[in-house]
């Protein structure tokens, strides 16, 4: 493509049509706010306080690249997804690319759902198990288990309109868990481009940018130290096994986090469901939706039983796919688009540092999160 500079885009002015500013900034927050929150004081605990530092640093330089997709949007009135932008970057390769990452993290925090689900139900119901065939199946593989069956009939809802009032109920579980952890530790004394496509006003982009990114991050800030403070070294992966589960508050937030991956997991694997499902052969048949989505919850109930350790899971997930979607590809996609960026000054010198940073804080957290779980399958 041109430069940016040679065909300016035409200005945007608000449509009838589309989200405010606010409703924006709330659904920004509901997709940064995940169930990762969870592990951050683990994360704490391992890497000290100056990796809080880190954790700055890092929604810095995503808020930024954040601003660089919103760009490339502006560069082209035709972008509506992020694979768009990969697509008019460096056509059907990276279309593909981007989608392989996206679907690959989506898959992957379905998989962390029902890890979630197993770890959280076996604190509150210990020393559960059956025997099948001679086989003896632990409480949390049993808990996965149930799960997913109970999981299983809300993937083959197809209207995402259904699913809105399901997954209604995870937003204000997040908000209610933060707040339990809070009680538990005061009280009771335990030691990006779709949201721009969809304002009214897509000038306002880099303002909800900036609102997200603050609030998510004192948000998870605020978690990280709350969470050290309680427990120190002894931390879990998931801060909520950690709490007394005499505790009643304790007991809510356990919860809380049980009924998150229930309402959420559906939504999680709708794109991917999707994606096989709109394929020449399988299009419109009802059957092959319901088989197509039978088999992902399956693949993802076999990955969670192989691989049943939250907190580096997480890390992989971070480290490799967040990284690369978040840090990476927004850099090349936009030096790719915009010729004039290419030229040597601030901006450029800016993007090729936020590209080394990244690609340090990948390789070092995938090669370490990598390490452990091949470690802790074999031992």
């Amino acid at each position: 493509m041109e430069s940016q500079n040679q065909h300016p885009p035409q200005p945007q002015e608000p449509s009838k049509l589309g989200t405010t500013f606010s409703r924006t900034c709330f659904n920004g927050l509901n997709t940064l706010s995940g169930v990762g929150i969870l592990s951050i004081p683990f994360a704490l605990s391992e890497g000290g306080w100056l990796s809080l530092i880190l954790l700055f640093l890092l929604a810095l330089l995503c808020w930024y690249t954040g601003l660089l997709l919103q760009r490339c949007m502006d560069a082209n009135l035709h972008i509506k997804t992020y694979p768009d932008i990969g697509d008019v970057a460096f056509g059907l390769k990276g279309r593909i690319t981007i989608s392989i990452f996206m679907y690959l993290e989506l898959y992957l925090v379905a998989v962390e759902f029902l890890i979630l689900e197993g770890d959280n139900l076996n604190q509150l119901f210990p020393n559960m198990g059956f025997n099948m065939a001679g086989i003896k199946v632990g409480g949390r593989q049993c808990f996965v288990l149930l799960t997913a069956v109970v999981i299983l009939p809300t993937t083959w809802l197809k209207n995402l309109g259904l699913l809105a009032y399901v997954s209604a109920g995870g937003v204000l579980a997040s908000a209610v868990l933060v707040a339990c952890v809070f009680w538990v530790g005061a009280v009771d004394g335990v030691g990006f481009p779709t949201l721009c496509n969809s304002m009214k006003d897509r000038s306002q982009f880099s303002k909800v940018l900036l609102v997200c990114f603050i609030t998510s991050t004192i948000t998870y800030g605020s978690m990280a130290v709350l969470g050290y403070l309680m427990f120190g070294q002894y931390l879990n992966s998931q801060v909520t096994l950690n709490l007394p589960i005499r505790k009643i508050s304790s007991r809510i937030a356990i919860y809380i986090t049980i009924i998150n991956p229930l309402t959420k997991y559906a939504i999680v694997i709708t794109p991917i469901a999707a994606a096989i499902e709109e394929a020449r052969p399988f299009r419109n048949s009802r059957v092959i939706s319901i088989l197509v989505r039978t088999l992902i919850v399956i693949s993802t109930v076999l990955v969670a039983l192989m691989v049943p350790f939250f907190s580096y899971v997480m890390a992989f997930v971070g480290a490799f796919l967040s990284v690369t979607v978040s840090v990476l590809l927004p850099c090349l996609f936009y030096l790719k688009i915009n010729v004039a960026a290419r030229r040597f000054g601030l901006e450029l010198v800016t993007i090729i540092g936020i590209m080394v940073i990244g690609s340090l804080v990948g390789v070092v957290g995938t090669y370490t999160s990598l390490k452990e779980i091949v470690n802790r399958i074999l031992n």
